[in-house]
């Protein structure tokens, strides 16, 4: 789980890579929070600034900023966008307004929306939250689990092959041998992980987007956009893919640098350590400022900006593109749901759970990549971070 778009990213995989390995230091959980404190505060900050300064290249001066932490008040902004729409865009909102909770109003989201002072929204901006975090990461894990469990398993077959005096390819594996060594290999793989004799690969494992900006405009003003960015000698371009079907926009991963005085000085000036009471942090040390969670941290970081139309926002949001139905489909094709996959998403949620608590030591992990648990369990070990009864009907 390498973020790159936090400022404290190296620290952060290390953490990760000894939490798979089954291996908790007595600090990590204090390192967590300082961490999550520092990096939510440099990364949010970072997306507001330079949200507004693409909006410049836009040529939009002036603009409002409006917080939102559901999907619904993002969904109702965009109903209410004064400008011209087309026949498609009028019947997704007329769609919409009549039954606000068909498109999953209630999903929770970390984010703004700016809009240019004749009310039509110009930009959105957002951190992923923590539970989109860990299953992205999920996925990437489980894809390279896979191959590397797939690889064992063949290797297996070459032996018998070599047994048997034939060529792999001329091997014909009963399905019930296959499915053996299989999971043979799987829990080689996990025994691996025990021993601590495995390691993620890094570019396997970087996510770019955990913060995103989303610029809208018209095509022109889209393009006036990306060619500045590409001229411009602080922002470094690297992936572009564009969008093509119903959801047509441009995607790209962009790193940038961050002010650290300026958001320094926003953070005294504010009061934000205000926000990050009850993580176990006393108030006097988060008084004294962002300076002191900032040892080590990245100058760069890596965000994901997309250029998209109106009506391509509104088919994203309203229309057969919707973003909650890609997540649901990413949930149900999954390429391998075995048990060590299904142990990394639960060991990243408690990781995040932990950070965010008013916990600030674990003696040890309960979840182990070669453990098999229900999700009840990681429930009762997450609420057991916020000291909440088991809930259970008889005691």
């Amino acid at each position: 789980m390498y973020l790159s778009s936090f400022v404290h990213r190296e620290k952060l995989l290390q953490i990760a890579e000894r939490w798979f390995c089954g291996r908790a230091e007595a600090t990590d959980a204090l390192d967590l929070t300082r961490i999550f404190i520092a990096d939510g505060f440099v990364l949010g900050e970072m997306l507001n600034d330079f949200c507004r300064k693409l909006l410049r290249m836009a040529g939009t001066t002036q603009c409002s900023t409006f917080r939102i932490d559901s999907k619904g008040e993002l969904r109702d902004a965009l109903s209410r966008c004064p400008r011209y729409i087309s026949p498609r865009v009028r019947y997704l909102i007329d769609r919409y307004r009549e039954n606000p909770a068909y498109f999953y109003y209630e999903t929770p989201i970390n984010g703004c929306y700016c809009t240019d002072p004749q009310g039509q929204i110009v930009a959105t901006y957002r951190l992923k939250r923590p539970k989109r975090i860990a299953e992205k990461a999920n996925r990437r894990i489980a894809k390279w689990i896979f191959e590397t469990v797939r690889e064992e398993a063949r290797k297996m077959a070459a032996s018998r092959a070599r047994v048997s005096g034939i060529a792999l390819e001329d091997l014909i594996t009963p399905a019930d041998v296959m499915t053996r060594e299989f999971m043979e290999a799987e829990e080689h793989i996990a025994a691996r992980f025990r021993d601590g004799g495995i390691r993620f690969d890094r570019s396997a494992m970087t996510i770019n987007d955990v913060g995103g900006v989303k610029i809208i405009g018209e095509q022109s003003t889209l393009q006036a956009v990306e060619k500045a960015i590409g001229a411009d000698p602080l922002i470094t371009v690297g992936e572009r893919e564009f969008h093509r079907g119903t959801y047509q926009a441009v995607s790209l991963i962009l790193e940038i640098p961050w002010d650290r005085e300026e958001i320094c000085r926003k953070y005294r000036d504010s009061g934000s350590w205000a926000k990050y009471l009850g993580r176990g942090i006393p108030e006097s040390e988060l008084r004294k400022g962002l300076e002191p969670l900032l040892e080590g941290a990245e100058p760069r970081v890596t965000i994901e900006l997309i250029l998209a139309t109106f009506e391509a926002m509104v088919e994203s949001e309203l229309g057969s593109s919707i973003h909650e139905e890609r997540i649901i489909s990413q949930r149900d094709n999954k390429a391998y749901v075995g048990y060590i996959p299904m142990n990394a998403e639960f060991l990243l949620e408690y990781l995040f759970s932990v950070g965010f608590s008013p916990v600030v030591q674990i003696d040890s992990l309960p979840i182990k990549l070669w453990g098999r648990y229900l999700p009840d369990t990681l429930t009762m070990y997450i609420r057991q971070l916020y000291k909440l009864p088991r809930n259970d009907l008889f005691h």
